[in-house]
């Protein structure tokens, strides 16, 4: 199959796993010997565990741990407990709290919950949105960015790109994400993809969302205005190609 990046030869347990009655470990495994303010500088996901089958990304391989390099050149390494894995393509980079570093955004699947989008710093998880509520299903995130122009930085995804087909924006404040507004009829991934067909872009007239109708016939643009989401036709979905097309704003 494709995907090879999500393609994993043996399976390592991480020492962290001694830890798992706590909601995650934090294990500074290398860099400098004091402990000074640093910036995230990338993220990757490690560990990887078949303990959740879900296979939605196209195999049962998901991850166990999530692991930060700063920009002092210390490696960061959270462990999650048992009843949770890291069920995504890769951690994203963003700063959701506008205070100019980047924070991270993941997905995080619960054994008996499904999925729910967390943002991580480097002291830890910041905040997060419920699970789903049922084993088996998941989001799939479109992007974080100040989306209406107001100052505060929202997160988008899709709540079950397969089921609900649900675009939903969630406000970053207070140290929390609040729900501000939801459209229906939006998708961004099929069963077994190993990758996700959406993203934010500037063309001139506001930040915009684009990704596929539900149906996937049609690239669909979305914007969050007045605390309020619409969507137009902007051309017909051909694949891939056609998403990156309207990115570019072609």
């Amino acid at each position: 199959m494709t995907g090879a990046r999500r393609l994993v030869s043996r399976l390592m347990r991480s020492s962290g796993r001694r830890a798992w009655l706590m909601l995650f470990v934090w294990l500074v495994l290398q860099g400098a010997g004091g402990i000074v303010a640093a910036e995230i500088r990338a993220a990757r996901y490690v560990d990887p565990t078949t303990r959740y089958d879900h296979g939605v990304l196209g195999d049962a391989v998901e991850w166990g741990a999530l692991e930060l390099t700063l920009t002092d050149g210390r490696l960061l390494r959270a462990v999650l407990p048992d009843a949770l894995v890291f069920e995504d393509t890769a951690p994203r980079l963003a700063d959701v709290d506008g205070d100019g570093a980047p924070e991270v955004i993941v997905v995080e699947s619960s054994l008996t919950r499904g999925a729910r989008l967390a943002i991580w710093g480097e002291a830890g998880r910041i905040a997060a949105t419920p699970h789903i509520g049922q084993r088996n299903r998941w989001l799939a995130p479109v992007g974080a960015a100040d989306l209406d122009g107001d100052g505060r930085i929202e997160v988008a995804y899709v709540d079950r790109p397969h089921l609900a087909k649900r675009l939903r924006i969630w406000r970053f404040e207070t140290g929390a994400l609040h729900p501000v507004a939801d459209l229906d009829g939006l998708t961004n991934h099929r069963i077994g993809w190993d990758h996700i067909e959406s993203g934010i872009r500037d063309c001139g007239a506001g930040l915009e969302m684009i990704m596929a109708d539900g149906g996937w016939q049609r690239v669909m643009v979305a914007r969050l205005d007045n605390d309020r989401l619409t969507a137009r036709v902007v051309g017909p979905y051909s694949g891939l190609q056609s998403i990156e097309k309207a990115l570019s704003c072609d």
